[in-house]
């Protein structure tokens, strides 16, 4: 059995996944972020707000760290605290693309552990806490064992695959998904062999992802190697590598 705090994050991110899909993504109002921080739905807000409600009124003493809410720095000195991102990938969702989704996450000084990623169009409920594994849906997930990064599948944006992010331009398959929180339970999930983001990365976008893949058996860390530390005063990341352990240090070794 989950447990009480994972327990709370299935049970919020299925609402969530109720609410956001009574919105038709192509016809839900949409604003522009100011700074070009991207768009944002009256469904993102919807979610947000029915989100902030009932998990802090289940853990009052959370602190609470959220794409759509203003940042609180209260939530710095809370032990474990809430980070949320609740639509990833609101482009897709804007699009009418079934892969948006929920990222729900607690870390506790500074580690995730609980975490969510669900995509309601796609039934798929990801979910992992610390020391009992991952799984999707009922399955437990493993990270594919791909030794060699000479022609392994990496879910990359462009942008990282430009020359001058490497050593040696390494020979692989490069794929994309638009939401982060997907691209790394598909690692997770064994379908792909590795994903990285080599940009400044906000921590709602990674932190259920990554206590995902880590109870897959990956291994995380920014781009330069460095374990990943969440609830930060400035909540971003200096971009994330995610791999089995052989390939994990294959990417970094050919990073620049």
């Amino acid at each position: 059995m989950p447990g009480a705090d994972l327990t709370l994050l299935i049970e919020a991110a299925k609402e969530a996944g109720r609410i956001a899909t009574k919105f038709s993504g192509p016809t839900a109002q949409v604003w522009d972020k100011p700074d070009g921080a991207g768009p944002v739905t009256e469904a993102d807000l919807a979610v947000n707000k029915m989100l902030e409600a009932e998990l802090l009124t289940a853990r009052p003493d959370y602190g609470w760290l959220s794409e759509e809410s203003a940042h609180n720095d209260a939530r710095q000195d809370a032990d474990r605290v809430f980070i949320i991102d609740p639509i990833d990938g609101t482009r897709s969702f804007i699009a009418g693309a079934p892969t948006w989704a929920h990222s729900l996450a607690i870390a506790r000084q500074g580690k995730v552990t609980a975490a969510v990623v669900y995509l309601p169009m796609c039934d798929k409920l990801y979910c992992a806490e610390a020391g009992r594994g991952a799984f999707l849906n009922d399955g437990a997930l493993t990270v594919g064992s791909r030794a060699d990064l000479s022609g392994a599948d990496v879910l990359a944006a462009r942008p990282a695959m430009e020359a001058k992010n490497w050593k040696s331009l390494p020979e692989i398959s490069r794929h994309h998904r638009p939401s982060l929180a997907y691209r790394l339970s598909l690692v997770a999930e064994g379908r792909y062999d590795a994903m990285l983001t080599l940009r400044k990365t906000w921590e709602w976008d990674i932190a259920a992802g990554d206590l995902i893949l880590r109870e897959a058996g990956a291994s995380t860390s920014d781009k330069f190697g460095r374990p990943l530390i969440f609830n930060n005063p400035d909540p971003r990341l200096r971009g994330m590598v995610a791999a089995n352990g052989a390939l994990h240090g294959q990417i970094l070794d050919a990073l620049i």
